[in-house]
């Protein structure tokens, strides 16, 4: 026998509403309980091991959001979506920021290095500039003419080259070796230029 025939007639009808919804409210109450529990043990074990706050706050949010996500894919679940579905989607996703992330690394990478340039100045503009794999072979050189976002323009000075302009990343500042002359007139620009 199921549950409808233990039920007045009017109520049938609000079943199918009801079980999902007392479901759901399971749950959510649930997870709130494991929550809960999270929280009350690692903070016991924190103080117990004497354990750093650096160290346990990042554990208890990754934690955290592992509950938050079970919860909502079985609430999902309860209202009719495929859990197949759901991992296609999510997957889908994740795959395309990974792919987003690694194509803008580079520009993210130049764009964070432009700021270290600014804030710690290996170099000004007008000095001369030579990015060297080792000390005993020449690299590339040049006078700095412009530095920008994701570029540091360089006048080649070498003789074969006089002249021509170089567009270095400046992520490659950071990772190679420097070597710096400093320019005849040797004030320190601000940082706009004037």
């Amino acid at each position: 026998m199921t549950l409808r025939a233990y039920l007045p007639a009017w109520t049938h009808e609000w079943i199918e509403i009801l079980v999902p919804g007392l479901q759901i409210l399971g749950i959510v109450l649930v997870a709130w309980l494991l929550l809960q529990l999270v929280r009350r043990v690692l903070g016991r074990t924190a103080e117990r091991y004497q354990l750093p706050m650096d160290l346990v706050r990042p554990v208890r949010n990754g934690l955290r959001w592992i509950i938050y996500g079970a919860a909502l894919l079985l609430v999902m679940e309860r209202l009719g979506v495929s859990a197949t579905v759901l991992w296609t989607g999510f997957t889908g996703f994740v795959t395309v920021a990974a792919v987003a992330f690694f194509a803008g690394w580079s520009v993210l990478s130049n764009l964070f290095c432009a700021v270290l340039i600014f804030s710690t100045r290996p170099f000004w503009l007008h000095d001369v500039v030579e990015l060297i794999d080792s000390g005993d072979k020449p690299g590339l050189k040049g006078r700095v003419v412009d530095i920008r976002l994701v570029y540091t323009t360089l006048e080649d000075v070498t003789p074969e080259h006089q002249g021509a302009l170089l567009q270095v990343p400046n992520s490659l500042f950071f990772q190679k070796a420097l070597r710096r002359w400093r320019a005849p007139e040797a004030s320190a620009p601000s940082i706009l230029g004037l």
